[in-house]
């Protein structure tokens, strides 16, 4: 069995939206598993790409390259937007920023800076925001906010499950 690509992923947004802290609380929980992670690797290891695919740094980065995006969407909800803005599919934003030639504390502090202030945002809204819904433009479904941040979570997951894969690989490969 192959491992489901991102982009081959499909979603069901059927549970209720009062789930919304219970979703935001994967969303904080993200900084510390990825943290822990690659605690105590070598900067050879996070830095080692396998498959012609990211290194476990670079999915670190790319966590973070995404959370302007998360950001914006927010404020899309906030503003009673009917769409969404679309993600760089391309993902050039993370291929151009080179994570591997910066150190990764820079990246886990950045990473942990920028989730803390989405966090802390979606913490003073009401409620009833987290029901608003707006299309998805690449899944083109309507997606409330709380089901933005699921799939934020679930994306998060994605990646953290990635890294687990690389650190298994590279330590067979000792």
């Amino acid at each position: 069995m192959h491992r489901i690509k991102w982009t081959d992923r499909r979603f069901n947004f059927d549970f209720p939206a009062g789930l919304y802290p219970e979703v935001i609380e994967r969303i904080r929980g993200t900084p510390a598993r990825l943290e822990e992670l690659l605690a105590g690797l070598s900067s050879e290891t996070l830095t080692t790409q396998a498959d012609g695919r990211w290194s476990m740094q670079e999915n670190a980065g790319h966590l973070l390259d995404l959370e302007s995006l998360v950001s914006q969407r927010i404020d899309e909800y906030l503003a009673g937007n009917s769409a969404l803005h679309a993600a760089d599919m391309s993902n050039r934003k993370t291929y151009e920023a080179s994570h591997n030639n910066v150190p990764v504390t820079t990246i886990l502090n950045a990473f942990r800076t920028a989730r803390h202030d989405i966090v802390h945002r979606l913490e003073s809204l009401d409620a009833g925001v987290f029901e608003r819904a707006a299309l998805h433009p690449r899944l083109n479904v309507q997606m409330r906010l709380v089901d933005m941040l699921f799939f934020q979570a679930e994306h998060d997951d994605y990646h953290l499950a990635r890294i687990s894969e690389l650190k298994k690989l590279l330590w067979e490969r000792r």
